[in-house]
């Protein structure tokens, strides 16, 4: 694992989603380079612990602070939390899904997930990347997933907000860079991480054997130091999405997730 320049990257970060998962391997990785903390999702004590063990181990700083994406209040939280800190560094990884028939989930939820994978991006790059463009250099990491490229049946609204996340990490990447500031849109391939039980799939009907975080992870942010606009994790993933085409991607994704969803029923699995 290569360190993150915390020159450049720091003296904080805040990573959204840091309680488990690729989110909380994020700060891991972060705080090895030296750069401070502020891990943000909805379990405070997990949150806490984990913040403990970063600073016992790496002599780091940390805040844990708790927040729901979800709401619309959450940035009333994290600008209080943040607002005496130089912020480097934003990790904006936190989100959600509901595999299952689009029409059997209810509206209420669908709308949850579109404030939580693809507003709360937003309203987070917003805010932190002001700070960011005015001292001239940091970076922004925004965690998307492969359903972006190609849409996914059972999963097509989170997959259309993780579309809207590539396409605004895309586009910032351009702008942002002529400032000196690095955007990445990290897209993981599958990943070895809670998540895949959480959202009732069976790991062995999986396609390809999840990697391990710790790869999904370190690609990541050897993307974002080299200021690459999209990285999809995984050499396999990415010679996959190169030769097979779209169509027939979703349908196996689509016959993927029909075959693992517990008794054909959507499942709401939060990442953070």
């Amino acid at each position: 694992m290569k360190e993150l320049d915390k020159n450049k990257f720091g003296p904080w970060a805040i990573i959204t989603g840091a309680s488990s998962g690729i989110g909380k391997e994020f700060a891991r990785q972060v705080a090895a380079s030296g750069i401070h903390v502020v891990l943000v999702a909805r379990r405070l004590p997990l949150l806490e612990a984990w913040g403990e063990e970063l600073a016992k181990t790496y002599g780091v700083q940390y805040r844990a602070v708790h927040a729901d994406l979800s709401q619309p209040d959450f940035m009333d939280r994290l600008k209080h939390a943040t607002q005496d800190l130089e912020i480097g560094l934003l990790v904006s990884n936190a989100g959600t899904g509901i595999p299952g028939e689009f029409l059997s989930i209810p509206e209420e939820l669908l709308l949850n997930i579109v404030q939580l994978n693809a507003i709360s991006h937003m309203r987070l790059v917003h805010y932190y990347g002001r700070p960011l463009i005015h001292r001239g250099y940091g970076g922004i990491v925004l965690v998307s997933a492969m359903g972006a490229l190609d849409g996914i049946p059972y999963m097509a609204n989170d997959a259309a907000t993780k579309a809207y996340v590539t396409s605004l990490g895309q586009g910032l990447h351009v702008e942002f860079a002529q400032a000196g500031v690095h955007t990445t849109v990290v897209i993981p391939g599958p990943t070895d991480t809670p998540i895949i039980e959480k959202f009732g799939l069976d790991a062995v009907k999986l396609p390809l054997k999840p990697m391990p975080v710790e790869q999904c992870v370190a690609e990541g942010l050897a993307a974002l130091e080299a200021n690459h606009a999209t990285h999809l994790t995984g050499r396999l993933n990415r010679i996959m999405m190169g030769l097979i085409p779209a169509s027939i991607t979703r349908k196996l994704n689509g016959k993927m997730l029909s075959s693992g969803l517990i008794n054909g029923q959507p499942r709401l699995a939060h990442l953070a």
